[in-house]
């Protein structure tokens, strides 16, 4: 489960409507995250047979992930990394390749550069996390209260607790900021960045698609300002988050496991941000 399956749900933010549709969704179905068993394959699929193990992301492709089937392209799907079960693969798709795209770019992180993770204990935080130290960063994490033990677990250096500490006013200044929640002013984000710093959002309100207005203005000089340039289950970043999770050095943190009938249980702990880590659905055996 993801926020954007929330988001999808409730119709927001409301100008995204205009892609999603106006009155009423344009997809019946909800679920983006997916993994499983290929039962059939079209005549001009190459890269998969049937009984392959596979997981993927059905952003781009109708949804419906919560379901027993679901059928899509080729380039929506992936093999499934050896040694992850099930349902460990099924919370990797977009958490994880938003995380890697994030932590990548024109400019790479190096190893001993200070990352700066904002809502480090989420559905995507917990990824940047170990895929920032596995390039060998210098991470602080940053969110409630409730999620500082688990960012330390993850294997953050430094945590943050937002609702005592502002971030933009401690002086630290970070090489690479990743905001997932992105309510500071955006000049003040833009001050905690050192030289040659880059700060990446993953929208999701309203008030973060305004906020993207004002990043290209702020990029001028040597500190760069933008929105993810997100590719779902691009191969090249798959084929790296794949390397990374079978060498064990990044791993899904799962905070509950529901069943079909409890999807709507799950959607309100997700939208309330309740969920430290991902949340999966599972549709039994």
């Amino acid at each position: 489960m993801n926020m954007a399956d929330v988001d999808y749900l409730l119709g927001r933010p409301k100008m995204a409507r205009l892609g999603t549709g106006l009155r009423q969704p344009r997809n019946g179905a909800l679920g983006l995250d997916v993994a499983g068993v290929v039962e059939a394959v079209g005549s001009s699929v190459a890269r998969f047979s049937v009984g392959d193990d596979v997981f993927g992301d059905m952003t781009n492709h109708g949804f419906g992930a919560f379901a027993e089937y679901v059928c899509g392209p080729e380039s929506a799907f992936a093999p499934k990394p050896r040694g992850l079960g099930f349902t460990d693969a099924a919370a990797v798709p977009q958490a994880a390749v938003m995380a890697f795209q994030g932590l990548h770019g024109k400019r790479p992180i190096r190893s001993g550069q200070r990352v700066l993770i904002n809502g480090a204990g989420g559905n995507v935080g917990p990824f940047a996390i170990q895929i920032a130290k596995a390039l060998g960063a210098v991470v602080t994490g940053v969110d409630n209260t409730d999620k500082l033990d688990l960012m330390r677990a993850i294997g953050a250096d430094h945590v943050i607790d937002y609702t005592k500490q502002d971030y933009t006013a401690t002086g630290e200044r970070y090489d690479r900021i990743l905001d997932m929640a992105a309510f500071h002013p955006i000049l003040a984000a833009r001050r905690t960045l050192a030289r040659r710093g880059v700060y990446v959002m993953i929208p999701g309100t309203v008030t973060h698609m305004v906020r993207i207005l004002a990043t290209p203005f702020l990029s001028l000089g040597s500190r760069k300002m933008g929105i993810l340039p997100w590719h779902p289950m691009a191969r090249a970043d798959v084929a790296a988050l794949t390397r990374l999770l079978e060498a064990g050095e990044v791993r899904p943190y799962i905070d509950r496991v529901f069943g079909f009938e409890q999807i709507p249980e799950a959607l309100a702990i997700q939208m309330e941000g309740r969920a430290r880590g991902k949340l999966v659905v599972e549709m039994g055996s």
